[in-house]
């Protein structure tokens, strides 16, 4: 099918279905109850970019800009750009480990109910079989349908499949091989690097006047109207129960065209039986069409409309790199019990190696989470909010990219969650040893008759430990019979007196 024929489609499907490209019409939509319960999901950012395994998932931008220290390193290792280029990458993108079933084993291990491979990055390689542009993996490079594999292993286990596009950002990301003698100019390729419009409002590490470009910028109705077929062919082939986009989306002049999209959607997954929803970061949607994601962020308090945060375990870069930074289990699992007490799902990313194999290191840190999962789980999936997220000293910065900013937590901080009769009290430190715990939330106060009544409290994974519950004004007190170690949170069972 051309970009011009699923632009009608799409026209056609949305005047027939329950769902038009109007906010009011879309925010009838209702977050799937699979999110709701699901907390924990993995993203993946694999491709092209991976090849040099060097710097970070923007290589292909910055490569082309003359004063980045890609531009050298891509010069030192493969040439002149105008004889060899980024897309004489994609044949040395063979990914001759990439196993499915081994990527589900440890992603399942790691205790994930959902999983967001990257479709498409900014660089423009489709990661999945298309009629629209031959510039994929399954014409070129691996040769082998990336994402449907992915999928069909997904399903095989339970796992939620979902996929996300970053195509917006293309129409810039390519364009610093405008300004020199590069592949870039060379209208043989440019299906596969156009539009890259360059102009001075779009040069830069990240171009600072990006929204400055209206519909009626060069080429950017064009670039709309690829960017609608595409995501509707990815929606259509691979039926993902969540579409993730990257934030250029917020720029005016996708609106009408992301209207149109969220309907064909949220109508086709109708048609599909499916429960959907849309990943959107900043302001874009409506409260109620779809879902909010932070960046390598958190809240500060509870949002009553389930979020996320997409964050990654390597602090530097979201794809492979030799020189990766990693996080540790510790804190990623401390920011998920913050981030599920305050209503969200984590979505944590891995950057597998270019040879398609996962790296000992994101592998040692998901198989830690999968150990800590398998025992506090039950205080993390299908959990709601409780009457607060938690209490204690420490401050969670809010907003995008503070995910490395928060301060350790201590013992005094606890986060609540719950679920039918029972409370999950997770007490966020225990690393110098814990006998029990303060918890304010669920203080007597004045009528000690009408605090919680607690009829029995279990340390999850010690549950050998005694553990005596006594309501004072101040605080529910818990004293634990021996003095429980350990370098993650501790969750406490609470269960309401019959």
């Amino acid at each position: 099918m051309t970009t011009q024929e699923y632009l009608k489609q799409i026209d056609e499907v949305n005047a027939k279905g329950p769902y038009r490209p109007e906010w009011d019409s879309l925010c009838g939509h209702e977050t799937p109850a699979w999110f709701k319960a699901a907390k924990f999901g993995i993203f993946i950012h694999f491709g092209v970019f991976t090849v040099p395994e060097a710097f970070n998932e923007w290589y292909p931008r910055h490569m082309y800009r003359e004063d980045a220290p890609e531009h050298a390193h891509f010069r030192e290792h493969y040439g002149d750009m105008k004889h060899f280029g980024y897309k004489d990458l994609i044949p040395l993108f063979t990914a001759p480990k990439f196993d499915p079933k081994e990527w589900l084993d440890l992603f399942t291990e790691a205790g994930a109910r959902y999983m967001t491979p990257v479709a498409e990055h900014h660089d423009g390689f489709q990661m999945y079989d298309s009629e629209l542009s031959k510039w994929n993996c399954v014409k070129m490079g691996p040769h082998r349908d990336y994402l449907g594999e992915l999928k069909a292993e997904a399903e095989k286990r339970g796992v939620v499949f979902c996929a996300s596009s970053h195509r917006a950002e293309h129409y810039w990301f390519m364009n610093g091989g405008r300004t020199f003698d590069s592949d870039v100019n060379d209208p043989a390729y440019d299906d596969f690097y156009g539009p890259a419009e360059y102009n001075d409002n779009l040069k830069g590490v990240v171009p600072p006047f990006l929204y400055s470009v209206t519909i009626d910028s060069p080429r950017m109705r064009e670039h709309c109207e690829n960017w609608l077929a595409r995501t509707a062919e990815l929606a259509d082939k691979y039926r993902p129960s969540m579409v993730y986009f990257d934030w250029w989306i917020n720029n005016d002049a996708f609106r009408p065209y992301l209207k149109k999209f969220t309907a064909y959607y949220y109508n086709r997954a109708k048609e599909w039986g499916k429960e959907v929803t849309i990943a959107y970061k900043h302001n874009v949607f409506p409260l109620d069409a779809a879902t909010f994601d932070v960046e390598r962020g958190q809240l500060k308090d509870i949002r009553l409309r389930p979020w996320e945060t997409d964050t990654a375990i390597a602090v530097n870069s979201w794809c492979y790199t030799k020189n990766n930074e990693y996080k540790t289990a510790r804190s990623i699992v401390g920011d998920l019990v913050d981030i599920v007490s305050k209503n969200g799902c984590m979505m944590l990313n891995v950057g597998p190696r270019a040879d398609g194999s996962i790296g000992e290191e994101d592998a040692k840190v998901l198989r830690d989470i999968g150990a800590w999962m398998k025992v506090n789980g039950e205080g993390i999936y299908g959990t709601s909010t409780w009457k607060t997220f938690g209490e204690g000293p420490t401050v969670i910065p809010e907003g995008q990219f503070s995910d490395t900013m928060r301060e350790d937590f201590t013992s005094k901080d606890i986060r609540y969650t719950c679920k039918g009769g029972t409370i999950y009290a997770f007490i966020m430190s225990a690393a110098d040893g814990i006998d029990g715990a303060e918890l304010t939330a669920l203080a007597g106060g004045d009528f000690p008759g009408e605090a919680v009544k607690i009829g029995s409290a279990t340390v999850l994974g010690h549950e050998d430990v005694a553990v005596s519950v006594r309501t004072e004004a101040g605080a529910l007190r818990l004293t634990f019979g021996e003095k429980i170690v350990s370098e993650y949170p501790v969750c406490v069972r609470l269960r309401h007196a019959e």
